[in-house]
């Protein structure tokens, strides 16, 4: 009796716990094949660019079925939020609003997406598309076709980042600073008669006042006068082996919370001493990891 009751259970254990597992561990998705910007160059023409902001969101990637990121990693977002969404690839920026970055990072990194949409965080979050790799099309194509998307596929979740043509570069430049001083990041350049092209594209450049990169923490110090007991200061290290302080850019709840060791971190700088250091190096952001 008790042969068959253990032969029963193995049996379950086979055929039934094992088999989800698999099937949940081995769902792989391809990464996707996707375009970047290079840093900004004068340009002598800007009225054949189209001129966006550079939101300060996270990258995905509806590959028709899904929300990936640009690493080829699932985002779990509510079956709500993508339901009425095209079946065509689409590249775009997860985005909740200027300086809401670290709360919209919350809420898309869950491993389970809340699927009660009155409570979700996902309500308050939108797909801005700009732009279709699978499409032929150069830019001013992709431009018109994106908005005849969002006729033909209405959703309240997905949008598209505003698109515009500029005269001249006194006007680029007045826009940039109108963005920075509401907390945007920067803007995005793209030729109107460029096609999507896969990897660094010269034809997509992205522009802004200042300079970022990512370290590692590797320490920290406390802090003096209102700082005391707080953090001070983190020491981090570059990829280039780099060592140096970072002192600034924190919050009160970051000062009481410093993020640990071993995190990356994103930092903006303006420029390099002859030592290679960062010069008026800020904390940022703490790096989304896919």
């Amino acid at each position: 009796m008790m042969t068959k009751y253990y032969l029963l259970v193995l049996f379950l254990l086979t055929f039934t716990v094992p088999w989800s597992l698999t099937a949940q561990q081995t769902t792989k998705f391809i990464k996707p094949n996707i375009q970047h910007g290079v840093h900004y160059h004068k340009v002598t023409d800007i009225s054949q660019y189209y001129v966006s902001e550079k939101l300060d969101g996270v990258r995905g990637y509806w590959n028709g079925k899904q929300l990936l990121t640009r690493q080829g990693n699932l985002i779990n977002s509510p079956s709500w939020f993508t339901q009425y969404w095209p079946t065509s690839p689409i590249d775009g920026e997860l985005w909740l609003n200027r300086g809401e970055f670290q709360a919209l990072l919350a809420c898309v990194s869950k491993h389970s997406a809340e699927e009660n949409e009155t409570i979700s965080c996902w309500g308050k979050v939108r797909f801005m598309m700009f732009d279709l790799p699978k499409h032929q099309g150069d830019f001013n194509e992709r431009v018109n076709k994106m908005q005849d998307l969002l006729i033909q596929f209405p959703s309240p979740y997905l949008a598209m980042i505003s698109q515009v043509k500029l005269k001249d570069i006194s006007v680029l430049e007045n826009k940039l600073n109108e963005v920075i001083a509401n907390q945007g990041e920067g803007l995005m350049l793209h030729l109107a008669s460029a096609h999507y092209k896969t990897g660094r594209n010269t034809a997509l450049m992205k522009l802004k006042k200042h300079q970022d990169a990512e370290a590692t923490i590797i320490g920290h110090t406390e802090g003096k006068g209102k700082y005391k007991e707080l953090l001070g200061a983190i020491i981090v290290k570059t990829s280039d082996g780099i060592v140096f302080k970072i002192g600034s850019g924190f919050n009160d709840f970051q000062r009481a919370h410093p993020p640990k060791i071993g995190t990356i971190i994103t930092f903006k700088y303006n420029g390099l001493t002859s030592a290679g250091v960062p010069r008026f190096a800020r904390f940022w952001r703490i790096k989304k990891t896919e």
